[in-house]
């Protein structure tokens, strides 16, 4: 059951619980501490996620804020992994667009883990033909999109256009396009990196929802182009 105290950050206690589940990967450990991660960790990030379910109504109203949705799981699948640690040493959510696959397009995205906490979000895995999707997009709307990531305030506050590209313009397109800088990436991301003792400090989440602001418009963008 989520707290019922209006969410601002995590305790010093968190932190403290996943650097020892980092140490402690695995079932013994786990499984006498599993009341404490639930207070400590879970309940606050289920909450997290229900105040922000009422901030993106002010400036990403499509986007999916849902413990059942956006909360992933602190077991890790080692079915196809040579790491068989049985526990995500870090507690995340993602913020997906209503009408898409919970990762199946762009979305906003944070995690808290026991050395770092990351805000941002993006397109991580597209398919080939969302790829193709998104940079007809691009080209048809260039001057939006290059309004959204080359602005200042996104390069600041979101730390700036991101992720795989390929060495070449992708084949279709004249190696001289005007938008060629971005036809070539094969991930949009963006996002910052704190330590994690962000996580415990009065503004954490202020500031993960100004990070977020900055993220949203480049996320509404590139699901338009999936979703079209």
């Amino acid at each position: 059951m989520a707290t019922t105290t209006r969410f601002t950050n995590f305790s010093p206690q968190a932190i403290a619980f996943l650097r020892a589940l980092k140490r402690h990967n695995d079932r013994e450990w786990f499984k006498p501490r599993k009341e404490e991660f639930e207070r400590l960790l879970r309940e606050p990030m289920i909450a997290m996620i229900d105040r922000l379910a009422t901030d993106f109504k002010t400036f990403a109203p499509e986007l999916v804020a849902s413990p059942k949705v956006s909360l992933f799981r602190i077991y890790r699948d080692t079915r196809f992994s040579e790491n068989k640690a049985p526990y995500k040493t870090h507690v995340a959510a993602v913020f997906p667009a209503r009408g898409l696959p919970k990762l199946g397009g762009a979305a906003l995205y944070l995690h808290v883990a026991a050395d770092e906490v990351f805000v941002g979000g993006g397109l991580h895995n597209a398919e080939t033909s969302q790829l193709v999707a998104v940079r007809e997009h691009i080209v048809d709307n260039l001057r939006h999109f290059r309004t959204i990531v080359e602005s200042p305030a996104f390069r600041k506050g979101a730390g700036g256009l991101h992720g795989e590209q390929l060495q070449r313009v992708p084949r279709g397109y004249p190696k001289d396009h005007e938008a060629a800088e971005y036809l070539r990436y094969r991930q949009f991301l963006a996002g910052r990196e704190f330590p994690a003792s962000f996580a415990t400090g009065p503004r954490f989440y202020n500031d993960v929802v100004g990070v977020f602001r900055r993220v949203a418009p480049m996320i509404r963008f590139l699901n338009d182009a999936l979703q079209g």
